[in-house]
C-alpha cells in the first residue's frame, strides 16, 4: 500500500510540473508538442538507441572522416607507401623507425639507405621492374621491412612467406607467387635447401648474412657494392599497384596469397592512426609475425608513414611481454589470437601494471577473458579489430564495449552501411527473400558478415587472392539490388539492439546436435575456464546412423593431470546438455598457426576411433568421462550406446 501511495504522489508531482511548463508556452507551441507526441511515442525505441549510441557514432564518424580525407588525398596524388616513407625519412632522418628488442634501433635514414640498396641489387641481378614478384622469407627483424620496402620503390611485389613453413607448404607459397627471386635469412637457409631441387631453375636465391651455399647470392655483400641513393626507375609505381602478397594462415588447408595494393596498406595506416587515436608521442609494441596483416601492416604502417616508432620482437614471449613494454616505454601494444589467454595464465607479478600501455589492439580476444585483462593489467582502452586479409569488410571496437568486435552506426541508415549481416541457412548458405535478394538480420539474430563492394572506393574495393578462382568463391552478387556484389567473410556475427557486433562462429565450425545449433566458439570459452586455460579446440564429429554431429574437445594435457570427473561437473554447470562435448581427446600439444590460431580441421577428420588415434580418448557417460575402447567405439557406431 505504501508503494502505491508513493507512486500516486510521484505522478501528481509530475503532472504539476508538466502543467507549470505548459503554462509558460504559447498555444502554438503546445499544439506542436501534441502533434509530434504520437511520432515520438511510435519511434521511442529508435530515438532512445540513437541518443544512447550518439557519442560512439560521432567519435567514429569524426575519426573515419579524418582518415578518409587523407586516404582520398593520397589517391588523387597517386602516391605510394615508398613515397610517403621517403618524405618522412627526408624530414626526420635520425628519428627512430623500428626498435628491435635486445638488438638495435633502425632510424629513418638507415631504413631509407638500406631499402635503396635492396632496390639497386634487385635491378642489377634480376632486372626487377614494376609488377615483378620477389618472395621474402625471414624472421621478425628490421631487415624484413627494409627488404620489402626496397622492392616497393621499384614497384615490385613482395610475397611475405610464413617463416615457420617447411617442405610442401613452403614450396606451395613460392610457386603460387610466380616469383623471380627469393630473399631469405641465414637462419632459414636450411629450409630453402630442403626444397631447392624442386624450385624453378630460373629462380634467383639471395641470402642475407651467413655463409652462402653454391649458387646462392650473398645479398649483404651485393648491397655494399651499391650507393645508398634512391634507385633510378623508368616506370613509376602507382597508388593502386600491388604492394604485397600476404598469405592466409592455413587453418583450413594450404595458404592462399591475398593481394594487397598500396591503397589498402595506406587505408590500414589511416585506420590504425585515426581509429585508435594515436599520438606522435606513442610507441607501438609489435611481437606479431611480420608476414601477417596484424604485424606486417598494423604493426609497421604507423612507423613508416606517420613516424610512430614500432618496437619489434623476433618472437612473441609471454614472460617478456610486459617487461618489453616497460623497458621500451610502449604506449600501444598488439595482440592476436590466443596471446591474451597466455598472458593471463602467467603468475601475477608486480610489473603487471607498471607499464605505460594505454591501448591494446588486435583481434581474437575471447569475451570470457576480456574484463580479466582490463582488471589485471590496468588497460584503459582495448580496441578489438575484425577483418580478413583478403576482404573489404573491416570493423573496430572504438569504445571499449566488452566482447564487441565492432558496430553498425545507428546514426546512419542501414542502407548506407558498407557492411551487413544477412540470413543464412544451417549450412551457411545465404537465404534470399521472395524478391531474390538477401535478407538483413534483425537485432540479436546471427547472420553472415558481408562487405559490399564499391570499386574506386579504397575502403570497399575487393582484391581477393592471386588465384582468381579462389577470389570468386568469396563473392556473392545481387545482394540487395540487381548488379551489386559483396565479399562473404564466412563468419557468423550477431548485432545487439545498439548495433554492437559480436563474433559468433565460423561457417563450418557450427554443428547441429539434438536439433540445436552449437557454436564451437561458445563451447570453447566455457571449456577454457573449465580446464584452467589449457589450449583446447572444439569441433563436431560424425557418428554412423546418427543425425547431426556430436561435440568433441581436444585438450592439451601433457601431464595427464586433468580431473575428468571435475571437468564433467564444470561443463554441466556452464553449458546446456546439447552443447556439452560428448568426446574428449587429451594431447601433448595442440598445433597452432604462426598467428596464434589453434588448428582443428585435422582433428575433426580423425574423429574418435581409438585404433586410429594414439592419444587417450574418452566418452561422456553419466557424470564422468570413460576411456574409449575398440568395443565401446563399435557399440557407439552401431547404435548400442545411448547418446
Amino acid at each position: 500500500m505504501d508503494a502505491i501511495l508513493a507512486a500516486l504522489v510521484a505522478l501528481m508531482a509530475l503532472a504539476a510540473a508538466m502543467a507549470a511548463v505548459l503554462s509558460t508556452l504559447s498555444k502554438a507551441a503546445i499544439f506542436a508538442l501534441l502533434a509530434i507526441a504520437p511520432c515520438v511515442y511510435r519511434y521511442r525505441k529508435r530515438i532512445y538507441v540513437i541518443i544512447k549510441t550518439l557519442p560512439r557514432d560521432l567519435k567514429f564518424l569524426w575519426r573515419y572522416a579524418n582518415g578518409i580525407i587523407r586516404s582520398k588525398r593520397w589517391g588523387r596524388q597517386n602516391t605510394t607507401v615508398a613515397e610517403l616513407f621517403t618524405k618522412r625519412a627526408l624530414k626526420h632522418p635520425d628519428a627512430p623507425c623500428f626498435i628491435v628488442v635486445d638488438d638495435r634501433t633502425w632510424t629513418f635514414r638507415e631504413m631509407a639507405e638500406k631499402s635503396n640498396q635492396v632496390a639497386r641489387v634487385m635491378q642489377e641481378h634480376v632486372g626487377l621492374t614494376r609488377g615483378d614478384v620477389v618472395c621474402v622469407f625471414m624472421p621478425n627483424c628490421g631487415e624484413y621491412v627494409w627488404t620489402w620496402l626496397g622492392m616497393a620503390k621499384v614497384g615490385a611485389v613482395s610475397a611475405l612467406i610464413n617463416s615457420n613453413l617447411r617442405h610442401k607448404p613452403l614450396l606451395h607459397c613460392i610457386q603460387v607467387a610466380k616469383a623471380k627471386a627469393i630473399i631469405f635469412s641465414d637462419s632459414l637457409a636450411e629450409a630453402i635447401a630442403d626444397v631447392r631441387d624442386q624450385l624453378p631453375p630460373e629462380l634467383k636465391l639471395f641470402q642475407l648474412y651467413g655463409t652462402c651455399a653454391p649458387g646462392v647470392i650473398d645479398f649483404g655483400a651485393e648491397m655494399e657494392k651499391h650507393p645508398p641513393e634512391y634507385p633510378i626507375i623508368s616506370d613509376k609505381p602507382q597508388y593502386k599497384d600491388t604492394l604485397l602478397y600476404i598469405y592466409t594462415s592455413g587453418t583450413t588447408g594450404m595458404p592462399k596469397a591475398a593481394v594487397l595494393p598500396n591503397s589498402k596498406y595506406l587505408l590500414v595506416v589511416v585506420a590504425t592512426v585515426h581509429m585508435l587515436g594515436l599520438r606522435s608521442s606513442d610507441r607501438l609494441y609489435n611481437p606479431l609475425p611480420l608476414y601477417h596483416t596484424a604485424g606486417g601492416l598494423v604493426g609497421t604502417g604507423a612507423a613508416l608513414v606517420d613516424g610512430i616508432p614500432s618496437v619489434l620482437r623476433a618472437k612473441f614471449s609471454v614472460s617478456n611481454y610486459w617487461n618489453d613494454c616497460i623497458k621500451y616505454q610502449c604506449t600501444v601494444a598488439q595482440y592476436i589470437g590466443e596471446m591474451c589467454r597466455y598472458l593471463l595464465a602467467q603468475p601475477a607479478r608486480a610489473c603487471d601494471a607498471q607499464h605505460r600501455v594505454r591501448i591494446m589492439v588486435g583481434n581474437g580476444m575471447r569475451p570470457a577473458i576480456w574484463q580479466q585483462i582490463v582488471d589485471r593489467f590496468k588497460i584503459p582502452q582495448i580496441n578489438e579489430i575484425y577483418g580478413a586479409t583478403e576482404g573489404n569488410a573491416n570493423i573496430i571496437n572504438v569504445d571499449n564495449k566488452v566482447g564487441a568486435v565492432g558496430f553498425l552506426p545507428k546514426l546512419i541508415p542501414e542502407s548506407l552501411h558498407p557492411i551487413a549481416l544477412v540470413r543464412t541457412d544451417e549450412q551457411g548458405a545465404l537465404v534470399r527473400g521472395r524478391d531474390g535478394f538477401c535478407i538483413r538480420c534483425q537485432p540479436n539474430e546471427p547472420g553472415m558478415f558481408i562487405g559490399l563492394i564499391a570499386q574506386g572506393n579504397a575502403s570497399r574495393e575487393y582484391y581477393g587472392y592471386v588465384d582468381k578462382s579462389d577470389s570468386n568463391k568469396k563473392l556473392v552478387r545481387d545482394v540487395f539490388r540487381k548488379g551489386d556484389a559483396a565479399f562473404v567473410s564466412g563468419d557468423i556475427l550477431v548485432a545487439d539492439e545498439l548495433g554492437y557486433l559480436f563474433f559468433r562462429d565460423r561457417t563450418g565450425d557450427t554443428y547441429k546436435w539434438k536439433g540445436e545449433n552449437v557454436a564451437t566458439a561458445e563451447v570453447e570459452d566455457a571449456l577454457i575456464a573449465a580446464v584452467e586455460r589449457r589450449d583446447c579446440v572444439v569441433y563436431g564429429v560424425s557418428i554412423p546412423q546418427t543425425e547431426g554431429r556430436a561435440g568433441m574437445a581436444a585438450v592439451a594435457d601433457p601431464a595427464r593431470a586433468l580431473q575428468l570427473h571435475e571437468l564433467a561437473r564444470r561443463l554441466d554447470h556452464a553449458l546446456p546438455a546439447y552443447a556439452r562435448p560428448l568426446f574428449l581427446r587429451l594431447m601433448d600439444d595442440i598445433e597452432i598457426t604462426g598467428t596464434f590460431k589453434l588448428k582443428k580441421l585435422q582433428y575433426q577428420k580423425e574423429g574418435f576411433d581409438p585404433d586410429v588415434i594414439k592419444d587417450p580418448l574418452y566418452f561422456r557417460s553419466g557424470a564422468d568421462f570413460v576411456p574409449i575402447t575398440t568395443q565401446l567405439f563399435n557399440d557407439i557406431c552401431n547404435g548400442k550406446v545411448k547418446l
